[in-house]
């Protein structure tokens, strides 16, 4: 594992070959801390995990503590959605992904909270029934974090205000955080360019829920210009939120030791290593 600093950075890893595999490729890259998917995210089933797996993963964790591991839920739940038989898929789905966490000890699973039809509010209380269900009768362990999303038509949870009415209306508050996604915002309207436009953001967070909640950070700049709804992430530093916007983030005291996921392009511009490699040098600037 790399040197931790106060704050920890990663990117998102595979774990083809097997779960084990993500640790090597987290090394490689330079990482901190890490985030997976535990299973295809573009499909609804999954293997189940062997009990030699999750005892090889597990003693990895061990290993590479304190880097955190993160998993993210898979692209096709949908929590906020009104057809019945899709819910009820959709809330199976997440009981299974915060199963497969418990099974490999990670101790935060990132969701969307999904898309509902133009009654906003109607597909909030459906999320909240959906944490609610998914939450019952299990053990404490993983840690479930609603994650704003780009203010896409229809979706749930791209304000602040959005995932505050989710997050106080859930039964066990002390068992759901935030994930807060940079190019998320910036896409549904929340200038982060510079420290007074962050702080004034952190100030909402802080205010609706709590800076406390808020877990990890996954920090993308962003292709789209500032409420374009427009989910497109690029290189740190080199979109529309640029390096002064990313730097605001990283120095802005509520989300200082935060760790951060970036979930960065990987083409001939830059890998993942570069850009980790950027982030610490923006948090090294004064």
């Amino acid at each position: 594992m790399s040197t931790m600093t106060l704050r920890q950075v990663g990117v998102h890893v595979s774990i083809a070959g097997s779960f084990v595999h993500a640790f090597d490729r987290a090394r490689e890259r330079g990482c901190d801390c890490f985030q997976i998917f535990t299973k295809n995210p573009r499909g609804w089933k999954a293997k189940p995990i062997e009990k030699p797996d999750s005892d090889a993963f597990i003693h990895e964790s061990e290993q590479f503590r304190p880097g955190t591991v993160y998993a993210h839920i898979s692209y096709l739940p949908n929590l906020a959605g009104d057809n019945s038989a899709m819910y009820e898929k959709s809330v199976d789905a997440l009981r299974m992904e915060l199963d497969r966490c418990q099974a490999l000890h990670i101790p935060y699973l990132i969701t969307h909270l999904g898309h509902a039809g133009d009654d906003r509010a109607h597909g909030r209380a459906r999320v909240v029934q959906a944490i609610d269900t998914a939450l019952e009768g299990r053990e404490p362990g993983t840690m479930l974090l609603l994650e704003n999303t780009a203010g896409e038509k229809h979706s749930v949870g791209s304000t602040i205000e959005d995932i505050g009415d989710v997050f106080g209306r859930c039964e066990e508050q002390n068992r759901i955080g935030m994930c807060f996604d940079t190019c998320h915002a910036f896409a549904a309207g929340y200038d982060l360019r510079t420290p007074e436009l962050v702080g004034q953001v952190a100030d909402q967070i802080q205010d609706t829920i709590g800076l406390t909640s808020v877990h990890v950070i996954h920090l993308n700049d962003a292709k789209g210009d500032l409420g374009s709804g427009l989910d497109r992430h690029e290189h740190i530093g080199m979109g529309t939120l640029g390096v002064p916007g990313i730097r605001s983030v990283l120095m802005h005291p509520g989300f200082r030791n935060i760790p951060c996921i970036c979930e960065t392009p990987v083409d001939d511009r830059r890998g993942d290593a570069d850009n980790i490699r950027v982030v610490r040098e923006l948090m090294r600037m004064r």
